[in-house]
Order: C-alpha cells, then sequence, then structure tokens
C-alpha cells in the first residue's frame, strides 16, 4: 500500500513538471527524456523507501 501512495505522489509531480516544461516551450523530446528519468527514480526510491528488512541479518 505504501508503495502506491509513493507512486501517485510521483505521477502528480512527474505530471506538474511536465506541464510546466511544456509551458517553457522546452521541445517534446526532452520532456520525454525527463519524464523517463523521473519514473525510474521514483520507482528506486519507492522500493528503497517501502522494502521490508531482511529478518535473517
Amino acid at each position: 500500500m505504501s508503495f502506491g501512495i509513493y507512486i501517485v505522489g510521483y505521477v502528480i509531480l512527474i505530471v506538474g513538471l511536465a506541464i510546466g516544461a511544456n509551458l517553457l516551450h522546452v521541445p517534446p523530446k526532452w520532456i520525454g527524456v525527463g519524464i523517463v528519468c523521473m519514473i525510474g527514480l521514483a520507482i528506486i526510491h519507492g522500493v528503497t523507501a517501502t522494502r521490508q528488512k531482511d529478518p535473517t541479518s
């Protein structure tokens, strides 16, 4: 459940940044590159923040 909340928050952030970049007349190719990078960061951050600690260590 917590991972889903992280992803929803990041999706809202990414959409807002993409709209802002569009308003600043950034070329769509670079907006796409930024979106892909932000999605990757969102997944990495969401997984590391919500993963359970290994009980054997």
